[in-house]
C-alpha cells in the first residue's frame, strides 16, 4: 500500500510498503478514508524528536472496517469507524480508571501507545490507504454510515477530544473567563470546547492571522501577542483582572513576539506560555496544559530545554493558590460523546480544517502546513 514515510527532517514521501494484516484475533484492518496531519506530526517532521526515517506518520484515522478477527464481536465488516489516536488495551489498570492515554499494555515499558508515533509503540500509522487496528472492538468508535460529516468525525480522533480535554483540565465551569494560548488546532478547539462548556469570556491567543480570524467566528476573543505582552492585553480588556482559568495548547515549541508569523525570525522561548498562564489566571483558578511537552529535545534551545527541563514560575503559583493538569487526552472519556453533539447538529468541529487533499499531495502539504503557508491551518488527508 501507499504511505506518507518520514524521510529525514522537513522531508516525507509517499512511498510502497507493506500492507497490515491481521495479527491478533481482535485485530481488523480498516480502509483510510480520512487521516489529519496534525501539529505533533510537525515535531517529527521537522527532527524535534528521535523519529527514525521509515516512520509512516498518521495518528488521526477514520475509514471502513475491511477485515476483522475471529475475536472480534461488536465491530462488523462494512462498519464506518474512527480510532483515538491511543493505541489502548481497554482491560490494563490504568485503560480500566478511564486513563486510555498511558495504556500499559499496547506499548511495553512505557504507559501509553499511538499509531505513527516515536516511541509510542510499534503500530504504523494511517496516512495510508490501510491502518491495522489492535483491540478493535475497544478503539472502533462505531459513526452512522454514509459520507454525511466526514470531516467533523476525522476530529475526534484527536483534536476534538484533545481540545476538549483541555478545558476538562482547566474545570472550566459555566459562566466562566478562559484564556487560550495557541489557535492552531487544537487551540481551536480548547476554545470551542470552553464555549460548548458555557464559559462566558474565551480569549484565544496567537499571532497567525488565519488562526484568530477562526477563532473570532464562533466568539471567541483574538488577541495577537506581536501586538503586547498577551497577559497585559487581557487584563486591559478586563479593568486589570486576570481571567478563572486559562489553557496551553502550544508546548515545548512556543515563540516569543515577532516570530515568523509576522516576517521575523522565530524565537523559541519553551517556557513562556508556561508562565504567561501562572500570570493571567486569578488567584485560587486553574491552569489545563494539553500542550505537547518531551523528556527529550534534540533542538532545543539549551541545555536544559533538550532534556525537557524548563524554568517555571513556582512561587507565584504557590503564591496565587492556583491547580494544574497536564497530561495527553484519554481520547475515549470524550469521543462518544462528542459524535453524538456532531450528529445532533450541537458542534461542527470541522470549521478548523483548511485543505483537504490526496495522499500524493501530502508532502506538500506538510511543507505548506509547517510553514504557515497559504491559509493552513488543518490539513485532511483523503487517501
Amino acid at each position: 500500500m501507499k504511505a506518507v514515510v518520514y524521510k529525514k527532517p522537513f522531508e516525507v514521501a509517499i512511498e510502497n510498503v507493506d500492507d497490515p494484516k491481521i495479527n491478533h484475533p481482535n485485530d481488523a484492518i480498516v480502509k483510510i478514508t480520512s487521516s489529519c496531519i496534525c501539529g505533533s506530526d510537525l515535531h517529527m517532521y521537522e527532527g524535534r524528536t528521535s523519529a527514525e526515517p521509515g516512520i509512516v506518520f498518521g495518528h488521526e484515522n477514520m475509514g471502513i472496517i475491511e477485515e476483522i478477527g475471529p475475536a472480534v464481536k461488536e465491530r462488523k465488516v462494512g462498519d464506518r469507524v474512527v480510532m483515538p489516536f491511543n493505541v489502548a488495551c481497554g482491560f490494563c489498570k490504568n485503560c480500566l480508571g478511564s486513563f486510555t492515554g498511558f495504556c500499559t499494555t499496547v506499548n511495553p515499558g512505557f504507559a501509553g501507545g499511538a499509531y505513527g508515533y516515536v516511541a509510542m509503540g510499534p503500530w504504523v500509522g494511517g496516512q495510508a490507504e490501510y491502518l491495522q487496528v489492535p483491540f478493535a472492538d475497544f478503539n472502533c468508535l462505531p459513526l452512522p454510515k454514509g459520507k454525511d460529516h466526514e470531516t467533523d468525525f476525522s476530529l475526534l480522533a484527536d483534536i476534538f477530544p484533545t481540545g476538549y480535554h483541555g478545558a476538562e483540565l482547566a474545570g472550566v465551569k459555566p459562566g466562566e473567563s478562559v484564556a487560550v494560548f495557541g489557535a492552531g488546532p487544537v487551540g481551536l478547539m480548547a476554545a470551542y470546547s470552553s464555549i460548548i462548556r458555557g464559559a462566558a469570556e474565551v480569549y484565544s491567543i496567537d499571532h497567525v492571522k488565519e488562526r484568530l480570524d477562526k477563532a473570532s467566528s464562533f466568539g471567541a476573543i483574538p488577541i495577537n501577542y506581536d501586538d503586547a505582552d498577551p497577559v497585559k492585553q487581557i487584563k486591559d480588556i478586563r479593568g486589570g483582572n486576570g481571567v478563572d482559568k486559562a489553557i496551553d495548547a502550544v508546548g515545548y515549541q512556543a515563540t516569543s513576539a515577532g516570530s515568523s508569523a509576522a516576517g521575523g525570525e522565530q524565537d523559541e522561548v519553551p517556557n513562556i506560555v508556561l508562565n504567561q498562564l501562572i500570570e493571567v489566571v486569578n488567584p485560587t483558578g486553574a491552569l489545563g496544559i494539553p500542550g505537547l511537552y518531551v523528556p527529550s529535545d534534540p533542538g532545543g534551545v539549551d541545555e536544559n530545554a533538550k532534556r525537557g527541563a524548563l524554568s517555571i514560575n513556582f512561587g507565584r503559583l504557590f503564591e496565587k493558590g492556583l491547580k494544574l493538569a497536564t497530561g495527553q487526552c484519554n481520547v475515549k472519556n470524550y469521543n462518544a460523546y462528542l459524535r453524538d453533539l456532531i450528529i445532533a447538529e450541537r458542534a461542527k468541529p470541522s470549521f478548523v480544517v483548511s485543505h483537504e487533499v490526496s495522499l500524493e499531495e501530502a508532502p506538500d502539504a506538510y511543507v505548506k502546513f509547517d510553514r504557515r503557508e497559504d491559509g493552513y491551518t488543518k490539513v485532511v488527508i483523503h487517501p
